[in-house]
């Protein structure tokens, strides 16, 4: 599946209404339970296949809550309707014709982190479109609130992006930079990128792209992690950090 279609035209733009999102999956930790980390799919896929992955890693700690994206047309796809965080016309880092569902989906990620219990740690990751929404997530964590200027309710410890990109890339900087407590934010937040050098359906510049903007933004605690691979399941190891762990992860979903 390529992200790389022309947009021919999606009907989710042309009749608004609300998009149910599918059934939330979680693997619950077999230890101490120390972390809550949302792991959000890509683009035709569903909490499902992410909770079998995440089964099968070696994270006593931690509780991994896999949410599927609403059923919706997808432009790239030329309007043909499949699980996704947003819709989108073409792949871009710039912006996304689809603020409305991204936001959407973003907040509804929120909400489900918003009932854990206020000693564990929270955090956000995803693949492809999912890890473009985790990013999005990051931003309006920084910033305090949505782009409609509700507040953002949760206070995220990491981010995890994996072979994905950063919506609305063009802006973060000056909108990070025009806050104080938005820079201190940004600043104290670790995120991890992945990367396949040979990904075929999101090109490895997009990755280093949503690098270079969050670091240039004020993200000071940002990794990424380069590998020789395409679009699809890679071992990587996570540094020990004060949120994660030494443990193996596997950077990718089966697409």
């Amino acid at each position: 599946m390529s992200y790389m279609n022309p947009s021919m035209g999606s009907g989710s733009r042309t009749a608004r209404r609300a998009l149910e999102f599918g059934r939330t999956y979680v693997v619950r930790p077999k230890g101490k339970h120390q972390a809550t980390i949302i792991w959000l799919h890509g683009l035709g896929d569903n909490g499902s296949s992410s909770s079998q992955l995440l089964e099968s890693l070696s994270t006593p700690n931690i509780k991994w809550i896999c949410p599927t994206a609403p059923t919706r047309p997808v432009a790239m796809l030329g309007g043909f309707p499949c699980t996704a965080w947003f819709d989108a016309g073409e792949l871009s880092d710039d912006t996304t014709d689809d603020l409305e569902g991204l936001e959407a989906s973003v907040a509804h990620i929120a909400n489900l982190l918003s009932t854990e219990p206020a000693d564990v740690k929270l955090g956000i990751g995803g693949f492809s479109m999912g890890a473009a929404t985790a990013l999005y997530s990051a931003t309006c964590f920084a910033q305090g609130k949505y782009g409609n200027g509700n507040p953002y309710p949760v206070n995220l410890r990491a981010v995890i992006g994996l072979s994905g990109w950063l919506p609305g890339s063009r802006n973060v900087r000056n909108k990070i930079e025009g806050s104080h407590e938005a820079v201190r934010c940004a600043a104290s937040l670790p995120i991890l990128l992945c990367h396949g050098k040979c990904d075929e359906v999101v090109p490895y510049r997009y990755g280093e792209r949503a690098y270079h903007v969050l670091s240039s933004a004020g993200f000071r605690n940002l990794q990424f992690k380069a590998y020789d691979g395409r679009h699809k399941m890679v071992v990587v190891r996570i540094s020990r950090t004060p949120f994660f762990p030494a443990t193996d992860f596997y950077p990718g979903s089966i697409s």
